[in-house]
């Protein structure tokens, strides 16, 4: 069963924003399913758009940024 993005609910979404991107922590459930934590980058390009990146490794200053997101996250699940 291929992903079918209709059926992918998002609960909850805030971001950390700083020059070149953001990292995004959200929270969703897919087809009514278990409530997911979900943490993603976004880059900027030349254009000012954003790209999905792959989050890899993160700075001290971007875990620091983006722990009270976690945190309040968990509410949401």
């Amino acid at each position: 069963m291929p992903y079918d993005a209709a059926l992918d609910e998002k609960l909850f979404s805030k971001d950390y924003s700083y020059e070149g991107g953001k990292i995004v922590v959200g929270v969703f459930a897919y087809n009514k399913g278990q409530k997911k934590l979900q943490i993603s980058r976004e880059n900027m390009n030349e254009e000012g758009e954003s790209r999905f990146a792959k989050l890899g490794r993160m700075t001290k200053d971007e875990a620091i940024a983006v722990i009270p997101l976690m945190q309040e996250a968990l509410g949401a699940m």
